[in-house]
């Protein structure tokens, strides 16, 4: 017997959620309707969608533009740390090692997933390079597959502006196949002072190349 058709739709609802499956979804369906302080998921997802939107510098997450970093004058506004998700930013802002300005492209490039590089915030980060101002630009993407295709597009399309910015990658000290929000501060301050100088292989190594080796710089 099929369920009925509000709670196949509640369940439905859930299984768009990542990683979660047919079972999990009516697990948590049927919570729902069984724990009343469950229900206040529904008023808290509408307000978040109705009083939270992107940054116009760094594209983060927030309730006011600009965010609180963003208006933050004691900030290093001649390097920007490029990150994938506002959850990598405030693992950083919580280790406390960086104190420069973000960047959040809002996903990975991962065309089997349907995210291309249309759907990543890489020209508005293009538009606050040519503003001038910035020395230095922090790859921060994770050291898995994704992150690392999404750094060498984000470093091409930085070299085809002929912008006069370093970029640097976080170094190697990140445990490959990690995700930077789940790493403790001692490996993110490393990760931090030992980042690189990029440049892309004179072969000419496109947005699904992995970025190229050290330009016989540590960046330190």
């Amino acid at each position: 017997m099929a369920y009925p058709e509000p709670l196949e739709r509640l369940i439905e609802a859930f299984e768009r959620f990542p990683g979660v499956g047919r079972r999990t979804a009516e697990r948590m369906a049927f919570h729902a309707l069984r724990d009343a302080r469950a229900r206040e998921l529904a008023p808290a997802l509408e307000r978040a969608v109705r009083e939270t939107r992107l940054c116009r510098e760094c594209c983060n997450v927030t309730a006011v533009d600009p965010c609180r970093l963003c208006a933050d004058a004691t900030r290093e506004r001649s390097t920007i740390c490029v990150v994938e998700q506002p959850r990598d930013v405030e693992a950083l802002e919580r280790a406390g090692v960086y104190r420069g300005a973000y960047h959040v492209l809002m996903g990975s490039l991962n065309p089997a997933e349907g995210t291309d590089e249309g759907d990543l915030a890489i020209e508005r980060l293009l538009a606050r390079l040519r503003r001038g101002g910035v020395g230095e630009l922090i790859l921060a993407t994770d050291p898995d597959a994704e992150g690392e295709a999404t750094a060498a597009l984000v470093l091409e399309a930085v070299e085809r502006e002929r912008l006069d910015t370093r970029v640097t990658r976080l170094a190697r000290g990140l445990p490959a196949g990690s995700a930077i929000e789940y790493l403790h501060r001692g490996i993110l301050e490393d990760a931090l002072e030992g980042r690189r100088s990029l440049r892309l292989r004179e072969s000419g190594a496109g947005p699904g190349s992995a970025p190229a080796q050290p330009a016989g710089d540590s960046g330190r």
